[in-house]
This record gives structure tokens, sequence and C-alpha cells, in this order.
């Protein structure tokens, strides 16, 4: 196991490296300049070489990226184009935070409704109840968040008067539970689809029948053998929440006004921030090798005979 995740570790900057060589090709090819944008349709000619020059834009492709992952490499992502003076690990860190606290909330909402609803559709099979959550299921994936978000506003805000429409004071506000809820319904249906159809097919295993026919009460042979065993599929839907925890949600957070990574990178889409947007890029791809290895290494505790050389 040691040396399997020391190998995965080593393969990190490997990964990484592609990641940025990518994004900052598509950065500095891509449509748009970051220097007209920022000074506006009446920009200077002079000014905007002054500025290039001392962003370093008008050097060589290749120049320009040995410079950036130096700095990256000393835990500097820059200065952000749209705010001035403002280095980019200080814009991130906070808002990174904020963007875990929601992500977290929304998993936690997703796994607590998703599995269960799987398991009661998968030992309701061909059941009504099963049908319904089917057929919820297939809805909760195939609605976009930004027409659930309004929705759940007009009914919890506008209608009811029970929660807030937006804004953001911390993880133990209730301006929390409306992006949490539209962040966490997509997951919802697609736990409780995985859940349903693993729970399925371990059912119908040859060591559930022998476990009932040994007369062991139904509520164990469901927790010991038919969830433990159908839980590596669910696992593999919690690795891709680990790996959108430092990353943000960027429609949800930008309705609701979150002061997250998905905002502050939404906002410097449209301002051409390349820094922002290399550096939000780079911590989503981290994000998601590391998330990726712990659920590797989830694989064996919930499964003996995975093992790993």
């Amino acid at each position: 196991m040691t040396a399997y995740v020391v190998r995965r570790l080593l393969w990190m900057p490997v990964v990484v490296l592609a990641v940025a060589l990518v994004t900052f090709a598509l950065g500095l090819y891509g449509p748009g300049d970051p220097v007209e944008v920022l000074l506006g349709p009446r920009q200077n000619p002079e000014a905007v070489a002054r500025l290039r020059h001392e962003w370093g834009l008008d050097q060589p492709f290749a120049i320009q990226f040995v410079r950036y992952v130096g700095r990256v490499l000393r835990a500097d992502f820059g200065e952000s184009y749209k705010f001035r003076g403002q280095p980019v690990a200080e814009l991130l860190a906070p808002r990174m935070w904020v963007s875990a606290q929601l992500a977290f909330v929304a998993m936690v909402i997703s796994f607590a409704i998703g599995v269960p609803a799987g398991v009661i559709a998968a030992t309701r099979q061909g059941r009504w109840l099963d049908t319904a959550v089917v057929g919820l299921t297939l809805l909760g994936i195939s609605t976009p968040v930004f027409v659930v978000a309004p929705i759940l506003q007009w009914i919890f805000t506008r209608q009811l008067h029970w929660l807030p429409t937006a804004g953001w004071e911390g993880i133990f506000s209730t301006k929390i539970i409306l992006p949490a809820l539209v962040l966490g319904i997509p997951p919802i249906a697609g736990i409780a689809r995985q859940t349903r159809s693993a729970v399925l097919e371990v059912i119908a295993q040859d060591y559930v029948r022998t476990a009932r026919a040994k007369g062991l009460a139904e509520r164990i042979v469901l927790t010991r053998h038919i969830l433990r065993n159908a839980l590596i599929p669910v696992i593999t839907l919690l690795g891709f929440f680990l790996a959108d925890l430092p990353s943000g949600a960027l429609i949800v957070e930008s309705i609701f006004g979150i002061p997250g990574v998905g905002r502050l990178a939404f906002e410097s889409i449209f301002a051409r921030d390349y820094p922002v947007i290399m550096a939000t890029t780079l911590v989503g791809a981290v994000s998601f090798v590391l998330a990726n290895l712990v659920v590797d290494i989830a694989y064996t505790f919930v499964d003996p005979r995975i093992r790993y050389k």
C-alpha cells in the first residue's frame, strides 16, 4: 500500500504540470486580452504596451511558462489583473474555506438522502416506492441548478418565508441551507441511482441468500453483507465531492452571492484575470488527484479483497 501511495504522489506533479501547460496556453492564445479588458475600449496603445511589458505578457510563451512554474513552486501564483496589487494566494485562501464549507454541507445532505433512498428503492423493487425514487432521481439529474435555484428560492423564501434568499454568514447560518440543497440535489439523484443498482446486484449474490438462510435478521444482512459490498460505486462518487471541496461551485455561488472560489472564478473569466483562472485550475487539479487517491485507499477498508502492490 505504501509503495502504491508513493507512486501516485510522484505522478501528481506530472499531472498538475500538464494541466498548467494546457491552461496557460489557452489563457495566452485564447480570445480576449486582459490588458484591453482592464483599460476599456478607449485604451491608449502606449499604455497597453507598457502594461503588457509590466506583466510580462510580451515575452515568448516558453519564458512566461517557465517563470510561472517557478513562482508556483514557491507558492506564488502572481498578482491578480483585476484586483491590482492583490496576490492571488491571498484572494483564494479565504474563498477556498467558504467553498469547502458549502461543499461539505452539500455532501452531507446528498449522502444522507441519496444512500437511504437507493436502499429503499432496491429493497422494494417493482413497487410504487421504487418507481417514485427512480423518477425523482431522473428529474434531479436532468434539471440544471440554475433552474432549481430560483424555484427553491421562490418556495422557501417568497412563499414560506423560511429561509433567506442569498448571502453568506458561515456554516452554522441558515443562509447555507438553500445553496447547499441546490448544490446537493444532482448528487442525491446520482447517489440514489448508484446505490440502488449496487444493492440490487449484491442482493442476488449467493452469500446474501446464505446469510438469510442462516436466519440472520434482515437488518444485519442489509448492513453487514449488502451495504458494505455495495458501497464501492458510492465511494467513487464521494471522490468527486472531495475534489470539489476547495474549487467551489461556479453557478451556485454566483446565484446566491457566496464569496467562494466558484464566484471568484466566474468573475475572473469575464475579466480575463488569468493568474486567478490558472490558480483555481491548479487547485482543482491537485484536489482531483488527491481525492482519487483517498478513494482508492478507502476501497481497501470497505472491501478487504482489494489490495494494491
